[in-house]
């Protein structure tokens, strides 16, 4: 009877000790988990950042009613010819003058 109580105090120790050690790695799992969510979340606020940007800068270059005349007069100013042949290479092969 001795021997039995020795071996359940045995078994409940190594029960026990494995019991903490998958604690203690779940929490680190958990831990790792967080902090990769956490350095995802960084870099998508990172290049959210760079889409605001990019778009401000961009918003520069748009037409508004208040920049509506002057940039009539510019393409006034600067007329283009859109109207060309190209090659297969990507090359202008032939081009239509402004009139």
């Amino acid at each position: 009877m001795a021997w039995n109580e020795e071996e359940n105090a045995r078994q409940r120790a190594r029960r026990e000790e494995r019991l903490r050690k998958e604690e203690e790695e779940q929490k680190r799992r958990k831990l790792e988990i967080a902090e990769k969510q956490a350095r995802k979340m960084e870099a998508f606020l990172e290049e959210k950042k760079k889409e605001v940007l990019q778009l401000q800068e961009e918003a520069k270059n748009f037409i508004t009613p208040e920049n509506l005349e002057a940039r009539i007069e510019e393409c006034l100013d600067n007329p283009r010819n859109y109207n060309f042949a190209i090659d297969k290479d990507g090359r202008i092969v032939k081009r239509t003058v402004l009139s």
